[in-house]
């Protein structure tokens, strides 16, 4: 490829127990949170698959330990607290 990327700081909110399990998923294969999210957004643009079955088992493992049990469909519904 060789194109030269260039990555700006963001202030993206996300809720917390998501984020531990994308930080534990981004730990377990060894790159960073921001790789990991950019993985997943390229993937999804092409609609494929952004992880392997083995990597999908472990995502499932973390979201038992941190008690995340949305599914896709639930962040249709996502209402943040205005207080």
């Amino acid at each position: 490829m060789g194109d030269k990327i260039e990555r700006i700081q963001t202030g993206a909110r996300i809720e917390k127990r998501l984020l531990k399990v994308l930080k534990g998923t981004a730990e377990y294969l060894n790159i960073s949170l921001g790789d990991l999210i950019e993985a997943i957004a390229l993937h999804s643009f092409e609609n494929k698959p952004p992880f392997s079955d083995e990597t999908l088992k472990k995502i499932a493992q973390l979201k038992a330990v941190y008690d995340l049990d949305w599914s896709a469909e639930d962040s249709h519904k996502f209402a943040e607290d205005e207080t």
